[in-house]
């Protein structure tokens, strides 16, 4: 495994809907365009951000064979591949591999609460079904139900594939707990910042990149607090994750869910088109838009602040 090729700020990708709110091959590729030229190292699609749980088998291979296309070999691209069934997730992998993804990603099964054992086999069994290609466990716990605990990432530190952790809880000690475990013995691992409210605290605690759904929204702030890190210049970095985190919660606060206002925020800013949100996620009202053009003036003055 090439470590380098997932060190960076990778965004989660939005679901692309067209006006009568099926997957918009078009605006797919448009924005998968747009993101290769803000110089992000990858992406994540078909996670949280890209609605999969409110979406079809077909809707997630139509989404992801257009990012690909877009992509044309610029980014690495991680395929977040996890149905509730067994069955979809090995048929969204094999189409994952076909494609020439880099690494496909799994939550735990959702709703259920499966013994350890169970999930592990679930992982290895998506795993089976794209022999070749990497695999990255998705910790969320907060929304899966199921932690990933060190019992249960010893065990599947047994399939070779495994090459990495997403982590998306919110104790960045997790970060530390995950890499030691994964990198005893020499072994190459990689973990992942979730939680973007966080970034910088998961970068020194020891990510080797990060993904998150906030990242379209604002690529170039995210790509300046890495540099940042990496320049040693913590305090300027400290003051620019504060920035990103106000703006992060002003596009928390519509009544519309999260990622309509980022949507509307990212058109806003940039043209990009995105169809909403699929039901029952709660589109944007007219409430929403002074929050959004409030979130979208605060990302315009944090560039101008912090890149100029």
């Amino acid at each position: 495994m090439d470590i380098r090729k997932y060190q960076g700020v990778i965004p989660a990708f939005y679901a692309c809907y067209d006006d009568n709110g099926n997957i918009s091959p078009e605006r797919v590729e448009a924005y998968t365009r747009w993101l290769v030229k803000q110089g992000v190292k990858g992406i994540y699609v078909g996670g949280s951000s890209g609605e999969c749980i409110y979406q079809s088998v077909e809707d997630r291979k139509i989404t992801l064979e257009h990012a690909v296309k877009a992509a044309e070999g610029k980014l690495t691209i991680i395929a977040h591949i996890a149905c509730n069934s067994t069955k979809d997730s090995m048929e969204l992998a094999a189409h994952a591999e076909s494609l020439g993804v880099d690494a496909i990603a799994s939550i735990p099964p959702i709703y259920f609460k499966l013994p350890e054992h169970a999930v592990a086999k679930y992982w290895n069994d998506i795993s089976s079904a794209a022999p070749n290609t990497d695999f990255i466990i998705y910790n969320i716990p907060q929304l899966a139900g199921i932690a990933l605990t060190g019992s249960l990432l010893d065990e599947m530190l047994k399939n070779p594939k495994l090459i990495g952790v997403k982590n998306s809880s919110m104790a960045a000690m997790d970060i530390q707990i995950f890499k030691d475990k994964g990198t005893a013995g020499g072994r190459d691992f990689v973990v992942f910042n979730g939680p973007d409210e966080q970034f910088i605290s998961g970068l020194l605690i020891g990510a080797d990149g990060g993904i998150g759904g906030t990242y379209s929204c604002m690529p170039e702030l995210f790509l300046k607090l890495w540099d940042l890190h990496y320049a040693n210049e913590h305090e300027t970095a400290r003051a620019l994750q504060y920035d990103i985190n106000n703006i992060i919660y002003t596009l928390c606060s519509g009544k519309g869910h999260m990622y309509a206002l980022i949507k509307a925020a990212l058109t806003k800013r940039v043209g990009l088109e995105f169809g909403g949100v699929r039901a029952p996620f709660a589109n944007v009202v007219d409430a929403d838009m002074p929050i959004v053009d409030k979130a979208v003036s605060m990302i315009n003055a944090a560039i101008a602040k912090y890149i100029g």
